[in-house]
């Protein structure tokens, strides 16, 4: 009896043990939050304006997105320039509004999103919503007082055949920030698709986060938590849209524009609705504006906006 006792003991401290080291690796990858920031403008996105902007995007990708989008951000008070760059002859443009302080030395913060479709489709999340949204943050950080320069860039080459070159739009820009300091960079990466099943393709990733997809997701490495906690907390702030993260290693989350600062060691994270991983219209022509959800993004909308003015 006393031996059975004893190894009785033994397994339960064995499980304890177990139990202990899964709930501190499930909090290292899923990096909980106990507090949110609280919203401090009175200004909010504007999910209407969201629409509005996917259709125009979704339409008129190729044609007449960068001159639309550099109207948008000086609309929105932003001083605009276009980054001209060369691939297979032919020019691409990196459309850049910065607003805040004009001070080269002070240290920024990018907040990027591809503009271009995978072989021209509409591609409404992917990545017209990341724009949009991008769009409506130039409007919100018009309204701001700011006390250090933030840029948006909207970029090209995102997809491939240029994916993982350095012909990416978002790999020229982060090159011409090289002497810059640059202490965060977000990268807004289909952010539009809510509320169907999330199509875990991992079983361990189907224990730790949920099966419905009703939550954005803030991903980035383990130098970049802070980042991924501050904006967390933002967007639990806004009350408006559920937020979970994840921090793994880059080369399991470097399939966007966010991988150009990695390289550069600057602090990125990825905001994303899981892309693939959720919506089944990925990359086909079902990737339509019907499919989005506008109240939705407008939540994660004002959680970046609110994570930067508290930056």
């Amino acid at each position: 009896m006393h031996v059975q006792c004893a190894m009785v003991k033994r397994i339960v401290r064995i499980l304890l043990v177990v139990i202990v080291i899964v709930a501190i690796s499930a909090a290292f990858v899923r990096q909980p939050v106990l507090t949110s920031l609280p919203y401090r403008s009175t200004f909010h996105a504007d999910p209407h304006a969201l629409e509005t902007n996917v259709r125009f995007l979704a339409d008129n990708r190729r044609a007449g997105a960068p001159e639309y989008i550099a109207n948008q951000f000086r609309l929105a008070g932003g001083v605009v320039t276009e980054q001209a760059f060369l691939v297979r002859k032919q020019t691409f443009h990196n459309v850049i509004a910065t607003f805040g302080p004009s001070d080269p030395n002070a240290p920024v913060i990018v907040l990027g999103a591809h503009y271009d479709a995978f072989n021209d489709l509409p591609a409404a999340d992917d990545n017209a919503s990341g724009t949009a949204g991008l769009l409506e943050l130039a409007r919100l950080l018009g309204t701001a007082k700011l006390s250090r320069p933030i840029t948006l860039v909207a970029y090209p080459n995102e997809e491939p055949p240029f994916f993982a070159s350095e012909n990416m739009g978002s790999a020229v820009h982060a090159e011409s920030l090289a002497h810059r300091d640059v202490e965060a960079m977000i990268c807004l990466e289909m952010i539009g698709y809510f509320g169907h099943e999330q199509m875990w393709h991992s079983w361990v990733l189907s224990l730790l986060y949920p099966n419905d997809g009703n939550f954005i997701g803030v991903t980035g490495g383990w130098n970049d938590r802070q980042l991924a906690r501050t904006v967390k907390r933002a967007i639990l702030g806004t009350h408006e849209v559920d937020v979970l993260s994840f921090t793994g290693p880059h080369e399991m989350l470097d399939a966007s524009d966010q991988r150009n600062y990695w390289s550069r060691g600057w602090r990125a994270v990825m905001v994303t609705d899981t892309a693939y991983v959720r919506n089944p219209n990925y990359h086909t022509i079902h990737d339509t504006p019907e499919t989005l959800d506008y109240k939705r993004m407008a939540g994660v909308v004002d959680g970046v906006f609110s994570a930067v003015i508290h930056m």
